[in-house]
């Protein structure tokens, strides 16, 4: 039984089993909501629907961003040419079953989702230099395919720590099992001294996957360039700051960091990244 009073329907998308793709707003190197970000101007969705924050979020969940007020908020997007549900979304901090359910009311009936593909980012303790690795967790064995066909891992087994909570990834996955939607959760490592800022690389590995997976025929140039100028700056801290350089190269030598290096490391780097050229 769906509660109607917890969506709030702008337009009913015209979608014959769709796909729906989700993006916390709050992710390790910004890549859910960039990923949407991206999805949305380069496909021109159109906004259809929001979920009620009423219940799901706090007062504390407000936040100042370039001096405005950020409301949490969990919209709906459409693609109707490409048969795509698109969701950016803040992660609910109370009534998690109920809100994910809601997601789940309006993607199946009012967009006949029939797969979810969720994207986040894994921290990682490799250098950027390293490659990144891409991970799938399925919720149907025959899913395992479309991954495997292009070349990402689909042997990842994560397990919830003895008194820790699922992913709310994960959560939505199992809840869209027993409604017998198929599902994914699509992980890409971020290096934990990009988690605070936006790793590009990450967000371009993703943004591939998509657009490989539903021909979408994104056009990467502007992207591509982004990448490359971070990594001209992530180079140009290392030949600035010595020490960085050093701690960056002991994890290319799979060397591990004391917390102390580790916590400079990200400090610098972020700082660095924050000011831009």
């Amino acid at each position: 039984m769906i509660n109607q009073d917890l969506l709030n329907i702008y337009k009913r998308p015209n979608l014959e089993s769709s796909s729906l793709i989700l993006g916390w707003s709050q992710d390790v190197g910004q890549l859910g909501p960039k990923v949407i970000d991206y999805l949305n101007r380069k496909l021109g969705t159109e906004e259809i629907g929001a979920i009620e924050p009423v219940g799901f979020f706090s007062l504390s969940g407000v936040r100042i961003e370039d001096s405005t007020v950020q409301f949490p908020e969990s919209k709906f997007y459409s693609s109707e040419k490409d048969d795509l549900l698109i969701l950016k979304s803040s992660p609910p901090m109370y009534e998690q079953y109920k809100f994910l359910n809601s997601v789940l009311d309006f993607a199946e009936h009012y967009a006949a989702v029939k797969e979810v593909y969720t994207i986040g980012g894994l921290v990682s303790l490799k250098a950027d230099t390293a490659p990144q690795r891409i991970a799938t967790v399925v919720n149907q064995p025959e899913l395992k395919e479309i991954p495997k066909r292009l070349g990402l891992r689909t042997d990842l087994d994560y397990q919830t720590p003895p008194g820790g909570r699922p992913t709310l990834s994960s959560f939505l996955l199992w809840l869209a099992k027993r409604r017998n939607i198929a599902g994914v959760n699509l992980w890409i490592e971020v290096p934990f001294y990009l988690a605070a800022v936006e790793d590009l690389k990450a967000i371009g590995y993703a943004l591939w996957f998509l657009n490989e997976r539903f021909t979408l025929n994104m056009d990467f140039s502007e992207l591509d360039l982004a990448i490359k100028k971070q990594n001209v700056r992530i180079k140009q801290l290392k030949e600035q700051n010595p020490e960085i350089k050093k701690l960056v190269e002991m994890l290319e030598q799979g060397i591990m960091l004391s917390s102390d290096e580790s916590e400079k490391l990200a400090k610098e780097m972020t700082e660095f990244l924050e000011k831009g050229d």
